[in-house]
């Protein structure tokens, strides 16, 4: 997944930096508070029943973004879209983690990690030109 950025217009969410629609925003951040509310850590059972519900349309949750900001609503969002345009690109950026022993998907920081590795990185190849900062 490429992240293209305006650094003079960042938004204050992440998740507009990252997913380009809105239903995707909005997705991904579920999938967040999902996992967290069961302790940072979900069974691959429960990630499915998560896609399952989203499938069917009877995840319920209330938003908090405008104009729906406070209201109780109910997500529809493929089954297989999820997988492809949420949850793939989020485990490899590193916003999740899936154990393969345990089957469990857990939340993660290697994405911040990763990022400040990618700044290094520049900082590196800006050296081989002669700039030092």
């Amino acid at each position: 997944m490429v992240i293209l950025f305006d650094r003079f217009n960042l938004p204050e969410d992440i998740f507009e930096i990252i997913f380009a629609t809105d239903q995707q925003k909005i997705v991904a951040k579920e999938l967040i508070k999902y996992i967290s509310e069961n302790k940072g850590e979900i069974t691959k059972t429960e990630m499915s029943l998560f896609a399952t519900q989203l499938h069917d349309g009877k995840y319920e949750c209330i938003l908090d973004i405008p104009p729906y900001k406070g209201k109780h609503v109910k997500l529809s969002y493929n089954k297989r879209q999820f997988y492809d345009r949420i949850l793939t690109p989020m485990k490899s950026m590193g916003l999740i983690d899936y154990d393969m022993y345990k089957k469990t998907y857990k939340i993660s920081v290697k994405f911040q990690q990763d990022v400040m590795r990618i700044g290094m990185m520049w900082k590196r190849e800006l050296k081989k030109f002669g700039f030092e900062f």
